[in-house]
């Protein structure tokens, strides 16, 4: 698939995830992006990708035959509301619990959920409570 359009200019400029069920993973993904407004940004044989995260199989040449370690990803929600729709969808798509909605001591307004996905990393949506943004991201357009 030839990408269009990309969305840039946060910390990360991508990550990837190699998965050992990619079937597993998608639907998890796809569950908790399409409650935080996130699209899934392609497919192919053995990946699928959206926004700055890329999740493959180890059989892709990028992968080089490794699984990734555990890590811990932390999307951005627009607000508490998509936080606690994240952890339930999430749930419902075949994550564990690892911790419900709800404030954290990290800073003031710091409001999270955390979710184990299929392959054990620690899933987090945060809203960091009322602010203003310059721009949601820098769109690239091809």
């Amino acid at each position: 698939m030839e990408t269009q359009e990309l969305h840039r200019g946060r910390l990360v400029d991508h990550i990837q995830l190699v998965v050992r069920d990619l079937a597993a993973s998608q639907r998890f993904y796809e569950a908790v992006f399409k409650v935080l407004g996130i699209p899934v940004g392609g497919t192919g044989d053995g990946y699928f990708w959206a926004d700055e995260l890329f999740v493959s199989t180890a059989d892709n040449k990028a992968a080089q035959g490794q699984l990734t370690g555990r890590v811990h990803l932390a999307f951005q929600a627009k607000d508490k509301a998509a936080v606690d729709a994240f952890h339930k969808a999430a749930l419902a798509a075949g994550g564990k619990d690892n911790g419900v909605p709800g404030e954290r001591p990290y800073h003031p307004g710091y409001y999270a959920a955390f979710v184990i996905d299929p392959d054990g990393n620690n899933i987090e949506a945060v809203f960091h409570g009322v602010a203003q943004r310059s721009a949601d991201s820098v769109k690239l357009t091809f």
